[in-house]
């Protein structure tokens, strides 16, 4: 069994949902302008960088996000008032690849510091659901050949490594070393927080390791294939009801392969996340006599979400999975 991740979803994002820069962080000033303050002014393309920044900037940034809470971060279309408004930033903090539109916003941008998070780290290939599976027939494989195309021919890389503590931290080092760059006057304090931000991601490593370590089943079913680095770290396999399109309804011969695999498997349950419907999850759950929870991707925090921040949100998920799994 291979673990498996989605592309950029289908689902449509409105043009109301472009609303500006929107919502500051807590440790942001009370102007909605993304440049222009006393502070070191950092953009985040969506909710796992703007965490970065509030966690290692602290008092000395205002952090704006490009996501709004509860918009599902694959598919942003940005408005002309936030492209423009980027240019007016300190720094822009993104993750390349998991979001198009910020890519070539970035790109054109003429914001000094730009900070890529996927540079940071290592990017893995976790498979794709059609190259594992031919339940979608013809249409699945054609849809796919035109996606490899628009990619240049290449399959994408897994851009979700910050559901991995360890290389979440990764990330968070690099960054720090940006806004020390950046904003000398007050490295002293990046350095600090990023040293009392590893040592949470630390624990929280701790935590997995020890809480997955001994566990009935391996195996855990998700929606989308947002966990790949999470099962990698952890000795767990993920397997997605559907890599392409975490909404579409799954093929019945794809319903059957997972029945069987539940039963071989032990595995008791279908997660699915906040920011989609649950419609698929629980189609398979419902035929499979599976239950579901919530294994939160962590793309956006809402006040549906289990926990208040990236941490929170990750203690809940370990939860999720401890049950799920059997842990011991």
């Amino acid at each position: 069994m291979n673990v498996r991740r989605r592309r950029i979803s289908g689902i449509a994002v409105t043009a109301a949902t472009a609303l500006g820069l929107g919502t500051l962080s807590a440790c942001s000033s009370d102007s909605s302008a993304a440049g222009n303050t006393d502070k070191f002014d950092v953009v985040a393309s969506f909710y796992p960088m703007e965490y970065l920044a509030e966690q290692i900037g602290g008092d000395h940034v205002n952090v704006t996000t490009l996501t709004e809470p509860g918009q599902e971060p694959h598919d942003l279309e940005l408005s002309a008032k936030q492209t423009a408004q980027m240019g007016e930033a300190d720094a822009v903090l993104y993750l390349k690849s998991l979001q198009p539109a910020v890519d070539e916003a970035i790109a054109q941008s003429d914001v000094k510091t730009k900070i890529d998070a996927a540079s940071l780290t290592k990017l893995e290939d976790h498979g794709n659901v059609e190259h594992d599976h031919d339940h979608g027939g013809e249409e699945h494989a054609d849809e796919h050949a035109e996606e490899e195309h628009a990619e240049g021919g290449e399959q994408a890389l897994d851009p979700h490594v910050w559901l991995d503590p360890v290389k979440y931290a990764e990330i968070a080092q690099g960054v720090a070393e940006s806004f020390e760059k950046a904003d000398p006057d007050h490295a002293d304090d990046y350095r600090k927080n990023a040293e009392a931000l590893a040592k949470k991601l630390a624990g929280l490593n701790t935590a997995y390791k020890d809480g997955l370590a001994k566990t009935d089943t391996k195996v855990f079913f998700t929606n989308h294939a947002a966990f790949g680095y999470l099962a990698e770290r952890y000795g767990l396999t993920q397997e997605a009801i559907n890599g392409l399109d975490p909404e579409s309804e799954p093929s019945p011969a794809r319903i059957k392969e997972l029945q069987q695999e539940a039963k071989a498997d032990g595995v008791t349950t279908v997660f699915y996340e906040t920011l989609v419907s649950d419609k698929t999850a629980k189609t398979l759950a419902k035929d499979a006599g599976l239950k579901t929870d919530v294994l939160d991707p962590l793309e956006g925090i809402t006040d549906k979400s289990k926990g208040e921040d990236y941490v929170g949100v990750m203690e809940a998920n370990l939860k999720a999975l401890e049950t799920a799994l059997g842990a011991k």
